[in-house]
């Protein structure tokens, strides 16, 4: 018994000619598959719609008055929201056409309304089987693919309920079916990557590349590399001929985050493909064609970047066709317990934590927080609570600045001075050393081991604190 038949296959046979779904049947069910019988089109609908577990229908070109042909494209036709006058099928069924009597043209338009495969009559009992095993097997590979967009989709999926939320949602579903240019502006974490996902996937290109250039990584000197491509030897180190972003992302959409960051001489080539749809690669000289929807993102002012020459203003006049923004996390504290549970459900599943479950208090002690760093902020919590809690996540989890346990202090005696007696046998050098450590390591959990809001709060460089972490021995790990 071959694999689609231990999985319960279910096979719809519609011919008129009672002989032929017999044959068909005992071949079938031979092989191990469950088989549906129908004469016409009105039982065969029936048998459609009443068992949506149909997984293959093997349909007949001549049925007596009826045409087959028809009821394929009925089958394969996606109905549309206002269509409530036509039955619903599932369009993804693998149909295979047979026929004694077909012509060339009946062929072609089988295979143009999406007919998997065509038979003719007599029919091989080989070729049955073949063709039956293969389509079942496209079926299976289609149900996967599906799957895994549906999860890659939900890791992107805009989550809230909030009336900023649902007015985010509103100029999205305005703007995505058009081709109009989106410019979307917010602080950073706030999501503007998945405002710009779900532009892409409810768009005409939705089933066209989204590509994502992060403008802000990417040094001055590669960017035009990376956008438009190169030729060999266009410069020392580009031993083969490379595509550009831009081309990678015909017939689809390029994301141009962090956009404020892009250099000047960058910036005039976007605007020319912007205008034109046309480039050059870097040390090419042929002129090729881009076809791609464009959105941009930032977390800087670029109005005022235009008025000190900063930014092209050309070119942000170009971009901000239709401006998004995207609401800081304080502006959608209601929001946060369902972010909280999406969040704790996907850092268990990435973890292969059975799921934790949270106690109130620490929702309220994480929705009384400012949150700076915005949904990323709070992605990263989470997940440092997902990891460290044990079965329950409670507030003796939460790091100190969100009203977790303080770490110990320095010795101190009963007046409150700092007991120099417990040091007695130390040189001023570890004794220093030893309340340095204990004073990072402190600031460090109270601003969740943030390097860069550490260290401006100890009033250092970044690189600076990075130095004093190697030098003093302190790993994350520790803390």
């Amino acid at each position: 018994m071959n694999r689609e038949a231990e999985t319960g296959a279910l096979i719809l046979i519609v011919d008129d000619e009672k002989n032929i779904r017999r044959a068909l049947r005992m071949v079938l069910e031979g092989e191990g598959y469950a088989v549906v019988e129908a004469a016409n089109v009105e039982e065969a609908e029936r048998v459609l719609t009443r068992d949506g577990q149909v997984d293959l229908v093997l349909l007949d070109v001549k049925l007596g008055d009826d045409n087959g042909i028809e009821l394929l494209g009925r089958i394969k036709a996606r109905s549309t929201d206002d269509d409530t006058s036509s039955l619903s099928f599932d369009p993804d069924i693998p149909v295979v056409m047979i026929s004694g009597h077909a012509t060339i043209e009946d062929a072609v338009q089988a295979t143009r309304l999406g007919a998997f495969d065509f038979m003719g009559k007599p029919l091989d009992r080989n070729r049955v089987v073949v063709t039956v095993r293969n389509a079942l097997e496209r079926r299976r590979m289609a149900r996967e693919v599906s799957q895994l967009r549906k999860a890659v989709d939900s890791r992107y999926e805009l989550l809230g309920t909030t009336p900023v939320m649902t007015e985010l949602r509103r100029q999205i579903a305005k703007v995505a079916p058009t081709r109009s240019r989106v410019l979307i502006s917010g602080q950073s974490g706030t999501g503007k990557e998945l405002i710009a996902r779900a532009i892409h996937r409810n768009s005409a290109v939705a089933d066209g590349p989204f590509v994502k250039v992060n403008c802000a990584a990417i040094p001055p000197e590669l960017i035009e590399s990376e956008l438009f491509g190169h030729e060999r030897g266009a410069f020392t180190g580009a031993v083969s001929k490379k595509r550009g972003l831009f081309e990678v992302a015909d017939g689809g959409t390029i994301f141009l985050d962090e956009i404020g960051d892009m250099s000047l001489p960058a910036q005039a080539k976007v605007l020319r493909v912007l205008q034109t749809g046309e480039f050059t690669r870097v040390g090419g000289e042929k002129t090729l064609k881009t076809d791609c929807r464009v959105i941009a993102a930032t977390n800087r002012d670029l109005e005022e970047m235009v008025q000190r020459s900063a930014f092209r203003e050309d070119l942000y006049f170009r971009l901000n066709v239709v401006p998004i923004r995207s609401p800081d996390l304080r502006e959608r504290t209601d929001d946060l317990p369902l972010l909280i549970e999406a969040f704790v459900r996907e850092c268990c599943d990435e973890n292969g934590l059975g799921y934790k479950p949270i106690d109130n208090g620490v929702i309220e002690r994480l929705k009384s927080y400012d949150w700076p760093g915005n949904v990323r902020e709070l992605r990263n919590v989470v997940e440092r609570l997902v990891i460290m809690s044990d079965d329950m996540i409670t507030e003796r989890d939460l790091p100190p600045y969100l009203g977790g346990p303080r770490p110990p202090s320095l010795h101190r005696s009963d007046s409150g001075t700092i007991d120099v007696t417990h040091y007695g046998n130390k040189t001023l050098r570890e004794f220093r050393e030893e309340v340095e450590t204990e004073f990072i390591r402190y600031k460090l959990g109270e601003f969740g081991w943030n390097i860069s809001r550490t260290a401006q709060a100890l009033g250092i460089e970044r690189t600076n604190l990075h130095k004093k972490l190697r030098a003093l021995g302190i790993r994350r790990e520790q803390s």
